[in-house]
């Protein structure tokens, strides 16, 4: 029987930029809003970035995780996952803050460094609201997005074996799946695996069927059945993807930090907006959506 599909919802990332789209949560009170609303709406799981709630630039900072977190988890069963890639400019020191101060029982983790191209976002003709957000966009042109072996094995240590911590292990290109594999070997991870292939990022591969086939086998050949896989699709290409996943047998990522738009030229209003979408597809599709308590039986979660 196909098992219920564990619906993530990422909420406002690093990533998009606030003149893009009124609807991006920035302060903590849209941020937490948004989350529960998601939650509400379907999302088993809540992948969380915190922005400075002044200029809605991405943050490190604890305090600004601090102003929303509780009021997610007095208010929903969702569970919560912190990011630790935090955003590009960000150090590992950095990045790991919020996730160190605050214990949950995910983390997403990227599986290698990596060109992140943002800059082509900027060439669209718009009423900037922030000197930073043109900044950010270009200057990605000149910038890695840093994680190495020592990296990532730092961040499984400290998060993992010492916080009990499971792992959103995001990998953009199939290289990402065989350094994931090489952690396995090592005995520094083991399954259940949660595997999000991200694809559509200029510097990863490209939001195709094709791609998404070939990571499926890529993991299949590599992880064998200790893992499971979901799928983020960054832009027009979220539904369509996440959409060919959940027929593979696979989980769906939606929200507003991988895309804006709930159709052509329409956006999307909330993440809600984005999950309820994604619940639809799916139920058309007779699939039924995973409890956050089916998650983390599934994922091998500690709990709240």
């Amino acid at each position: 029987m196909t098992r219920p599909v564990i619906l993530s919802c990422a909420i406002t990332g690093s990533v998009h930029t606030p003149s893009m789209s009124p609807h991006l949560p920035v302060t903590a009170r849209e941020i937490a809003r948004s989350a529960i609303d998601a939650a509400a709406a379907g999302a088993a799981i809540l992948h969380l970035h915190a922005r400075n709630p002044v200029d809605g630039r991405p943050t490190p900072d604890v305090d600004a995780y601090a102003a929303f977190l509780p009021e997610i988890l007095a208010s929903t069963n969702a569970v919560v996952n912190l990011t630790t890639g935090g955003g590009q400019t960000m150090s590992l020191d950095e990045r790991l803050q919020a996730p160190m101060a605050f214990v949950p029982e995910m983390c997403s983790l990227n599986m290698g460094s990596m060109n992140f191209g943002l800059f082509q976002m900027a060439e669209r003709p718009r009423d900037w609201a922030h000197d930073w957000e043109v900044r950010h966009l270009t200057g990605s042109s000149g910038v890695i997005f840093r994680n190495t072996f020592d990296d990532i094995a730092r961040v499984i240590t400290e998060m993992g074996h010492q916080r009990g911590a499971r792992f959103e292990f995001e990998c953009y290109d199939a290289g990402h799946i065989r350094t994931l594999a090489h952690f396995r070997d090592r005995g520094m991870v083991a399954g259940p695996l949660f595997v999000q292939f991200v694809l559509g990022i200029l510097g990863g591969m490209d939001a195709t069927v094709e791609n998404l086939v070939f990571l499926k086998q890529t993991a299949d050949r590599l992880l064998g059945d200790s893992y499971e896989f979901s799928v983020a699709a960054a832009g027009r290409a979220q539904f369509p993807l996440t959409t060919v996943a959940a027929t593979m047998g696979g989980n769906v990522r939606v929200g507003l930090e991988d895309n804006l738009y709930l159709g052509p030229g329409k956006l999307a209003e909330s993440n809600a907006a984005l999950v309820g979408r994604s619940v639809e597809i799916l139920e058309r599709l007779n699939l039924t959506i995973a409890t956050p308590d089916e998650a983390r039986a599934r994922l091998g979660l500690k709990g709240r």
